[in-house]
């Protein structure tokens, strides 16, 4: 069984950076596609990035492109999103996610393990 948890949330001013972790156990993480998505309050969980594992290995959402980054380190079986130059509509929960067949996507559907989720604040 594949088990995600997600660390690093909190609050920070506009502008402002955080960096969320996503720790992997279960599978041989090196080999699946590493997602994350975000929801906010009242609205429907929307992607944010995935990392593949071969090259060209990244894709964003327009509304993070250029802010926002995703790396792995397989190694420690962890998945990292740093988030750079932060808006107040960058408030929400945000997961990452896996999936058993390796292909990017970003309909959450596409996905088959979640993280519990963490939030991330962002005060003007």
């Amino acid at each position: 069984q594949v088990q995600l948890v997600e660390s690093g949330g909190g609050l920070v001013q506009a502008g402002g950076s955080l960096r969320l972790s996503c720790a992997a156990s279960g599978r041989t993480f090196s080999n699946y596609i590493m997602a994350w998505f975000r929801q906010a309050p009242g609205n429907e969980r929307e992607f944010v990035g995935f990392i593949r594992r071969s090259v060209p290995n990244t894709y964003y959402a327009d509304s993070v492109k250029g802010r926002f980054s995703i790396s792995r380190d397989n190694a420690k079986n962890t998945v990292y999103l740093q988030m750079n130059s932060l808006k107040p509509e960058d408030t929400a929960v945000y997961y990452c996610a896996t999936n058993v067949h390796g292909l990017g996507s970003t309909s959450r559907d596409g996905y088959d393990y979640w993280g519990q989720g963490i939030q991330v604040t962002v005060s003007s």
